[in-house]
């Protein structure tokens, strides 16, 4: 078993076809099939079913592809820690929850990147559910998600506790109980969201079924429909603050424990610390 025959057996796992595994390797077919054989004889057991459309690991065969991403993540990362002269430099790929990287990334991202030319900083939102995936998933280097997260192959800082608000257009009446808004239309992102989940354990202590939910891909769209009186949401002070002081939108207070969320910094601890990521880590530190 050597790193050669474990590239062609990754691909052919990712890809599902020996055919398509031979395309992408530009290899010979046969010479795949033969890889994937011999790598079978030596480790004693069967790594894939053969069916008519293609290719599927076994049991064995998932373990062996765990095994397998982690021996080619190490190897990147031997190069990174080599190749690092404590200079920061080169890719760093950030994940954040999109109502964070709107109120509180840009004038960090903005300082950084002015600190840090050399490198190349790269920002995906999305909910706190993929962002930690992403993070697990060694495709992130670090991610603001909301906390806490006590993952045990996760380190996690702690940046700032986020008040949460209900949120309405400008006409709508005092809110005293959720039942004065269990016939509205909750406007909420797509499931992995923290706010969402809150707002649905409020819902589940309530005893609260909502009339109905829509589901948003992006905050803007969110703050529009319910100023447009769509509906109502969830979001943290911070974010919805302006469009309330300029009228767009009225606020409602949310009881604890519902109406509180803390922001953390997410990064894996297994893997090597490259500087720009302990120069970034140390700027949200501060």
């Amino acid at each position: 078993m050597d790193l050669h025959t474990l590239k062609i057996f990754r691909t052919v796992a990712k890809l599902g076809s020996i055919s398509q595994a031979a395309r992408e390797l530009q290899y010979a077919q046969s010479n795949i099939t033969m890889k994937i054989q011999q790598l079978e004889s030596d480790l004693q057991t069967t790594l894939f079913y053969r069916h008519n459309r293609g290719t599927a690991l076994t049991a064995k065969g998932s373990i062996l592809l765990t095994y397998t991403e982690k021996i080619f993540d190490l190897i990147e990362e031997t190069k990174s820690v080599m190749s690092d002269d404590q200079t920061p430099n080169g890719p760093l790929i950030i994940g954040s929850m999109e109502t964070t990287a709107a109120v509180r990334l840009p004038d960090l991202l903005a300082k950084y990147h002015k600190d840090f030319p050399d490198v190349d900083l790269t920002l995906k939102t999305g909910s706190t559910e993929q962002n930690i995936q992403g993070v697990l998933q060694y495709e992130l280097d670090g991610a603001f998600v909301a906390g806490p997260i006590e993952h045990p192959e996760l380190n996690e800082k702690e940046l700032i506790e986020e008040e949460l608000v209900i949120i309405t257009d400008t006409i709508h009446p005092p809110i005293s109980s959720f039942k004065d808004i269990q016939t509205r239309t909750l406007l909420v992102f797509h499931a992995g969201c923290s706010y969402r989940e809150k707002l649905e354990q409020w819902l589940h202590q309530e005893k609260v079924i909502p009339n109905k939910i829509m589901e948003f891909g992006t905050l803007d769209a969110i703050i529009g429909c319910v100023a447009a009186g769509l509906g109502i949401s969830m979001l943290p002070q911070s974010v919805v603050s302006k469009h309330v002081q300029d009228g767009i939108l009225r606020q409602h207070s949310i009881p604890n424990p519902y109406g509180k969320v803390k922001t953390v910094f997410i990064y894996r601890k297994d893997k090597y610390v490259p500087t720009s990521l302990k120069k970034f880590i140390h700027l949200i530190s501060d």
